[in-house]
């Protein structure tokens, strides 16, 4: 079963460094976020060998979080080979995440 990875200042750069990755940025306190995550949860079962699925606590990451502006959460990155190509900011549907990994996948 999958599971999506948790990712720290330790850990990041080199998880997300190949392939591609989702990256979601979110806070325990936070009801949008609580709302997303059975669906980072089903996509990284789904996703398995694929995608990385990854969430960022930002009360526990807050470098990572200033590194990569974040100013709202949830926010959700689309990475490639390290880069950010693409993001969604706020709680979004499976369809809207899935869309935007298949097309990655698929480029």
């Amino acid at each position: 079963m999958g599971k999506y990875i948790e990712l720290t200042e330790s850990n990041f750069d080199s998880t997300i460094a190949e392939g591609v990755a989702l990256v979601d940025f979110w806070a325990p306190w936070c009801g949008p976020c609580k709302m997303l995550a059975p669906v980072i949860d089903k996509l990284a079962e789904s996703y398995e060998g694929k995608a990385k699925i990854c969430k960022v606590n930002t009360d526990e990451q807050a470098n990572l979080s200033a590194k990569y502006g974040i100013r709202s959460i949830p926010t959700i990155f689309f990475m490639k080979n390290g880069e950010v190509v693409d993001q969604i900011i706020g709680a979004v549907g499976e369809a809207a995440l899935t869309q935007k990994l298949d097309g990655l996948l698929n480029s």
